[in-house]
């Protein structure tokens, strides 16, 4: 495979969207890490692991832009403008993100953006928290016989709306939930509404990959409680089905309370 290049052609910029995985960097892929140690400018979400920074030239110019669920964030117009305004001054930029771009990352949003006003743009995938949560617990999101497949869905967008649970109680898959923290009563309630029994088993993981990483298994019926109790909060993924029963007792991040 030829190298990558990150050059810009014509001394024009360059945008890269950057997949920083999440958070440990020995989970980036190489031609992430390539890129960012080309990268003049990185424009940095919160959910990327600090251990990542260490790849940055010395030269390197790194902005926070920082976007989190009930946090004071950078708007997104900002961000956009920042990018385009970087590019435009002949820089290679890298809008370097937690998990992967495409994976509630805003990454096809920014693409099309950029696209639209003629500058060069082009996307690294990263490992997203959902699917690295799986190795992270000793917990295989698919299992024959027990999980035919894996769905990763949001309980937190712009309009409001919910995902399908119904449709997901019925699907025999495991559930990975992004923000789902904010209220996870409501959570609870609706899961058991659309059919998903109360006893369904929960795995709650903050920070995945992480050295805070840490985890409580539960069920529907008490994971709210049982989040209260553990002191866990965002970033984190919320994991629903049968498949958590087989979780690693071992893995690391060992859980702190588990329902009956």
């Amino acid at each position: 495979m030829p190298p990558v290049s990150t050059c810009a052609p014509h001394g024009t910029g360059k945008v890269w969207l950057v997949g920083a995985g999440p958070g440990d960097p020995e989970l980036l892929t190489v031609k992430a890490a390539r890129v960012l140690r080309e990268a003049d400018v990185w424009l940095v979400d919160d959910l990327v692991g600090p251990g990542i920074h260490a790849l940055a030239a010395p030269a390197t110019r790194i902005v926070k832009v920082g976007k989190r669920g009930g946090c004071r964030s950078t708007p997104q117009d900002f961000i956009l403008r920042l990018m385009a305004r970087y590019a435009r001054q002949g820089r290679i930029v890298a809008r370097v993100k937690g998990g992967d771009p495409f994976i509630f990352g805003r990454g096809g949003e920014e693409l099309a953006w950029l696209a639209a006003r003629g500058i060069a743009a082009e996307a690294v995938g990263g490992l997203t928290a959902g699917l690295a949560v799986g190795a992270a617990l000793g917990l295989p999101l698919t299992h024959r016989g027990l999980s035919r497949g894996v769905a990763l869905v949001t309980a937190h967008t712009m309009d409001a709306s919910r995902p399908d649970w119904r449709g997901l109680a019925a699907s025999g898959l495991t559930v990975v939930c992004y923000m789902g923290m904010r209220d996870a009563a409501m959570l609870a309630r609706e899961l058991q509404e659309a059919g998903f029994a109360g006893r369904t088993p929960v795995a709650v993981v903050h920070r995945v990959s992480c050295p805070e990483q840490r985890h409580v298994v539960s069920r529907i019926d008490s994971m709210a409680a049982d989040i209260d109790l553990s002191g866990l909060s965002s970033p984190a993924v919320i994991v629903i089905g049968e498949a958590v029963t087989l979780i690693d007792a071992a893995a690391p991040g060992a859980s702190m309370s588990r329902a009956a």
